[in-house]
């Protein structure tokens, strides 16, 4: 997948994700929102599959159930919901070592527990740099 390809995918889980929470609010049990945010993002046409137990290898040692994302969208961007009132930088670590053990470029750590989807949302690259015009500008200071 290109970065531009990867661009346009994250840019329609936000978009989906920000939509759940202004219809739904905040607070609610994070198996809500998984339910919910797969059936919209399988609606637009993207792969999903929820608590995904991909398999990696470490030190010559094979692992099965090592760690569950929570949402794995075609199969190249990771999705680890919370529904918290405030993100500690473990969750964003969380997320960039299954991309990392997972060998994929991006993943969003979206809290659905903030005020509002854009404080609640990050985007966390491993050795992913976006395209010259991407779509989706998250945490990035012009």
């Amino acid at each position: 997948m290109s970065e531009r390809e990867l661009d346009v995918v994250t840019g329609v889980i936000v978009d989906a994700a920000v939509k759940l929470h202004s219809g739904l609010g905040p607070g609610l049990l994070e198996s809500i929102y998984e339910t919910v945010l797969a059936r919209d993002l399988g609606r637009r046409g993207l792969s999903v599959e929820r608590q995904a137990s991909p398999p990696f290898e470490y030190d010559g040692l094979e692992f099965h159930d090592g760690f569950r994302v929570d949402l794995l969208i075609d199969r190249r961007v990771v999705v680890e919901l919370k529904s918290v009132e405030r993100v500690l930088p473990v969750h964003a670590k969380q997320v960039l070592t299954y991309l990392r053990l997972m060998n994929l470029p991006v993943g969003l750590l979206l809290n659905f527990g903030a005020a509002t989807m854009k404080e609640g949302l990050q985007r966390i690259v491993n050795n992913h740099a976006p395209g010259p015009n991407p779509v989706l500008r998250v945490n990035q200071r012009d």
